[in-house]
């Protein structure tokens, strides 16, 4: 959410960056937010003089009353009592208009970082960056539920059973392999100076609201019913929301956590849901980062976190690449943003396995997080960016680490937190 300051004073800039993002249709909100604004501002000025007055009338009421002028004191009396009425009403109007403005402020988009490129839709995100050769085998690499059948490993017919479809029971060795990249990824980032977190897993709808835009939140989050809960699709919501109201010391900055929780999404409904696969499913583990910052760290904050996924995958064999994302393609509160995609062998291409994003101050506007320091009170930055998440990167790491002979081999980082195992080999 923008500030209303700005948006007066940056009119133009405001309209230039909504029509870069291709929602057109946002455009008339910029006049109705200033107009409202500018009514607000009016309906406080009015509520401040009526309430001087009310003040003046009321200590003179005192004096009267002492010297006996009783009928002069009643008059006054009800001058005050009329100006309570005319302030009531201002109040509601103003309370009225602001619950309107606040509405309107929250579907406006956050500005834009200048080097994010113009696009439409995701088709238009550009590549920025290759890490570790996309190499294709010279023998077959299986559909991922095909490899994992083979150990075993999977069950979403039972899953289908007990939950309906999206769900899937992981079993033995790939369950075991899929909790060692987590945790592979959780101790990578304490290494990095991060402090690790596990946080609650279900949060109330003002932080919901205060963490992603309404198309999100929508096509997203399950909530439960008949309470003001609902199930996270991601850690990164509780994490920021851990601060709400709070203004954390400007010493304590930068704010590096790292956290661990399996998420839950609706993916629109039962749409893209697979059958046998793991791609699209309604819940996956996953552990994320988190920074809080000064705004003038957060661009630098971004780099660093995206490099962070970068290498735990390469350092569990896998080849990735950045992908910025696009004018488009930018969720409304966020600054600037790229995704961090696994090669597919099998598929001859590339897939998401994480995003990074800088919101700057947008998430800690909505949910009223600052820091105060020698140039007063202000609103932190913040960030986020996903290490690893399961099962995506455990399909990128079974085609990956596929052999010829149906064995898949266990990156020397994990091993440890498979018993010492190199290789897995297929019960059939």
């Amino acid at each position: 959410m923008l500030d209303i300051k700005f948006i007066r004073e940056h009119k133009e800039d405001v309209i230039e960056n909504i029509k870069k993002k291709f929602q057109d249709e946002k455009i008339p909100l910029v006049d109705e937010v200033i107009k409202l604004d500018q009514e607000i501002r009016e309906c406080k000025s009015k509520g401040d003089q009526l309430r001087q007055q009310r003040n003046e009338k009321s200590s003179m009421i005192g004096s009267l009353m002492r010297e006996k002028k009783v009928e002069e004191a009643n008059q006054l009396k009800d001058e005050v009592s009329s100006i309570n009425k005319e302030l009531t009403t201002i109040e509601e109007k103003e309370g009225i208009l602001s619950a309107s403005l606040k509405e309107k402020m929250m579907v406006i988009p956050q500005m834009m970082d200048p080097s994010v490129p113009i696009g439409k839709d995701d088709s238009e995100n550009v590549e920025l960056a290759r890490f570790g050769d996309p190499v294709v085998p010279p023998y077959e690499i299986p559909y991922h539920a095909d490899i994992i059948e083979r150990f075993h490993g999977l069950d979403k017919e039972a899953a289908g059973r007990t939950s309906g479809q999206g769900f899937y029971y992981l079993i033995g060795d790939i369950a075991r392999l899929h909790e060692a990249m987590i945790s592979y990824a959780r101790d990578y980032m304490i290494e990095q100076g991060f402090t690790y977190c596990i946080p609650p897993f279900m949060i109330r709808s003002n932080v919901v609201t205060g963490v992603m835009s309404f198309p999100e939140m929508e096509a997203m989050m399950y909530k439960i019913e008949g309470e003001d809960l609902y199930l996270i699709g991601t850690s990164e919501h509780s994490m920021i929301g851990r601060f709400q109201d709070q203004i954390v010391k400007e010493s304590d900055l930068p704010i590096c956590l790292t956290s661990y929780s399996p998420c839950f999404r609706k993916e629109g409904g039962s749409h893209g849901l697979e059958e046998r696969g793991l791609y699209r499913v309604h819940q996956f583990e996953k552990e994320e980062m988190i920074v809080l910052c000064k705004p003038e760290d957060s661009l630098a904050w971004y780099e660093k976190m995206w490099r962070y996924t970068v290498e735990v995958f390469r350092n569990m064999d896998i080849p990735v690449r950045q992908l910025e994302c696009c004018s488009g393609d930018l969720a409304d509160l966020k600054v600037k943003s790229c995704d961090i995609e696994a090669w597919s062998p099998r598929q001859k291409k590339y897939f998401e396995v994480g995003s990074c994003s800088t919101l700057g101050d947008a998430q800690a506007r909505r949910l009223s997080i600052r820091t105060k320091g020698e140039k007063g009170t202000y609103l932190v930055h913040t960030l986020n960016n996903t290490v690893v998440a399961s099962p995506r990167g455990l399909i990128a790491l079974l085609e990956n680490n596929y052999q010829e002979d149906g064995s898949v081999k266990i990156p020397k980082v994990l091993q440890p937190y498979m018993g010492g195992k190199e290789v897995l080999i297929p019960e059939e």
